[in-house]
């Protein structure tokens, strides 16, 4: 299983390029999508999903063309979860996932089976008779992860799934991503650095609909190497200074001052020493760096 999308475009009728002749190869395995929001990740997995036509270049899913002839063979062969999902607020979690388990086509003993499987793993077991409209925003995320999975897709797509997830709401799903990608391919489409971290070692950097890099995460780091400085201020005036010069990546107040990691291509006009570079450095460093 593999993606392969080339020379991909989409512009909208108000004359909006969202993606810019993008070129991209997803393998198997958790694959990360890294961007600001409004980067065009959203609008391409529109185009992986089929709900949205580009405007042209191609797209393969396993060798299968996407084109309308092929959509419903595709269709079969992916879930999506989308950065908003709205699922029937009126039904229970467990009425609504079996409502999404009979559109799937699937039998109705293998679908309850995995309802239950995925409701366990995402601690929603107690909850399968609450109505939709009762849930939290997070335990929401969750039933739309399931929906998703429901069809053991081979081609899994999930927008910002840790979004408005506590921290251990957000290490479940994100092992539960890890488990379930063995032997498929899963697109991690994120703007939070260290859910990419903690699951794929392969991504893209998307900016203004174009890949700024793509390729192995240690590949990313070494590009930084070099790059990071760590440095400290005794006054927020100094630090402020430093702020409009270059981009930081962190700043923390200590004991007589600020300790702050600035991102540069030369060393900084202050006394600094360099530093090792985390994900989130490197993402602020190809981002930036041609601007």
């Amino acid at each position: 299983m593999g993606i392969k999308i080339e020379d991909l475009t989409v512009t909208f009728r108000n004359n909006v390029t969202a993606v810019n002749h993008a070129d991209l190869e997803i393998p198997k395995g958790i694959f990360g999508l890294l961007g600001e929001n409004g980067a065009g990740k959203t609008t391409l997995m529109r185009v992986l999903t089929t709900v949205l036509s580009p405007t042209s270049g191609t797209v393969t899913l396993d060798g299968i063309l996407y084109n309308e002839g092929n959509f419903d063979k595709i269709r079969k062969k992916i879930g999506y979860l989308p950065q908003e999902i709205e699922l029937y607020p009126s039904l229970s979690v467990q009425e609504c996932l079996e409502y999404m388990g009979d559109l799937s086509g699937i039998p109705r003993p293998e679908y309850k089976e995995r309802i239950g499987y995925y409701l366990e793993k995402t601690s929603l077991s107690g909850h399968c008779r609450k109505k939709m409209k009762q849930l939290s925003g997070g335990m929401k995320r969750r039933v739309g992860l399931i929906q998703a999975l429901i069809n053991e897709p081979e081609f899994l797509i999930v927008d910002e799934p840790t979004t408005r997830l506590d921290p251990e709401e957000s290490i479940r799903i994100r092992n539960l991503l890890v488990d379930f990608s063995e032997g498929r391919t899963v697109l991690f489409s994120t703007h939070v650095v260290e859910d990419l971290a903690a699951t794929c070692n392969r991504l893209a950097v998307m900016k203004k609909g174009k890949f700024l890099y793509s390729g192995n995460m240690k590949e990313l780091l070494e590009q930084a190497r070099g790059h990071i400085w760590s440095c400290k201020t005794k006054d927020e005036g100094t630090a402020r200074k430093l702020e409009k010069t270059y981009h930081v990546s962190s700043k923390q107040y200590v004991g007589d001052g600020l300790q702050m990691k600035l991102i540069s291509g030369t060393p900084p006009q202050i006394e600094c020493s360099s530093c090792e570079p985390t994900l989130e450095d490197a993402y602020i460093y190809i981002a930036n760096k041609e601007q």
